[in-house]
């Protein structure tokens, strides 16, 4: 029977990153150096070149394709195996945004297929910290905006003045569906749950250089087409209110499902209807996991994935996590 499954986070350094992650994932991914800036965690990957491996029980070591091939939909869910065959649908990633980071849009299942053979990106951002003041950048202010006035904006570097600002505060969570524009701001650490892809359009980036003084690659001519102009932004700042003891539901697409777990001492969660993996992480406080298979112990920043299989989880402790499925 399978357990509680907890990987080795990919830790990448970013020119817009910080400090936190090497603070928070620096035990489950190893020595960090403390002059270097780490933007990205990926907690949770199967994208090509970065496959988690496996950090705990009997099937350490082996990385999350061989156990997918291993025990099929026992491990994700027949649904999610018949779907995606060996690779894990999502990525699981923690993101410290020391400096803001570009603006950007990330292409549909269509247009990634036809241009990348990948699949497209639809994500969501959970809001874990944040310093006073700081803000995102997430789809247009106007819904009126056309393609010829986003062009315009972008040859006169003004693109900016077009988008929807908005201040976050911890907690906060925002759906990005494919095709629309957005950028996190500095100040912000975030969890992102999205689908498997590492393709990504860069559109503005703030006239930054690198230490050599080059900027980085811009893709202006292959975003124009992926946006998604009818997108109306205020419907992407997803607001709830937490249970305690309780699951609240925040974010069901056709690519995941996410919600919020507070606990105050002890949740059972039914999961024999399911047919799909879970993941949880841990946001705040302390929390055991628990399956037929063994628990768990989990602080702020780890990540464990719960298998298709397991009929109940029993959540105890004091905290906050995200519970990810598809």
């Amino acid at each position: 029977m399978l357990y509680p499954i907890k990987f080795r986070p990919r830790i990448k350094e970013r020119i817009w990153g910080g400090h936190a992650i090497a603070a928070k994932k620096g035990k489950a991914a190893g020595r960090l150096a403390a002059d270097k800036l780490y933007g990205e965690s990926w907690d949770i990957s199967s994208v090509a070149g970065d496959v988690s491996v496996v950090s705990n029980g009997f099937l350490k070591g082996n990385n999350l394709e061989e156990i997918i091939e291993v025990y099929m939909g026992d491990l994700v869910g027949d649904k999610v195996f018949e779907r995606f065959g060996l690779e894990f649908p999502l990525l699981i990633k923690y993101l410290d945004c020391n400096d803001v980071l570009s603006v950007q849009v990330h292409p549909d299942d269509e247009l990634a297929a036809e241009r990348h053979n990948s699949y497209g990106k639809t994500e969501m951002w959970y809001v874990v910290d944040c310093k006073p003041g700081a803000a995102l950048y997430i789809g247009f202010k106007d819904r009126n905006i056309t393609r010829e006035e986003y062009i315009d904006a972008v040859a006169k570097s003004t693109l900016p003045e077009l988008l929807n600002r908005v201040e976050v505060k911890p907690g906060d969570v925002f759906f990005i569906p494919a095709g629309v524009v957005h950028a996190l701001g500095a100040g912000i650490e975030v969890v992102e749950i999205q689908q498997t892809s590492d393709v990504t359009y860069r559109i503005y980036d703030w006239d930054r250089v690198d230490a050599s003084g080059r900027s980085r690659e811009l893709h202006t001519a292959l975003a124009v087409d992926a946006i998604d102009f009818s997108i109306d932004a205020g419907q992407l700042h997803k607001r709830y209110e937490p249970v305690s003891n309780g699951r609240v539901q925040v974010v069901a697409c056709d690519y995941f499902k996410t919600a919020v777990i507070d606990i105050a001492d002890r949740l059972e969660i039914d999961r024999s209807e399911e047919d799909s993996f879970a993941v949880y992480m841990c946001i705040s406080g302390e929390a055991e996991i628990a399956i037929a298979g063994g628990s768990e112990r989990l602080t702020a920043g780890d990540v464990v994935l719960i298998p298709a299989e397991a009929e109940e989880v029993v959540v105890t402790g004091r905290g906050r996590l995200i519970e990810t499925s598809m």
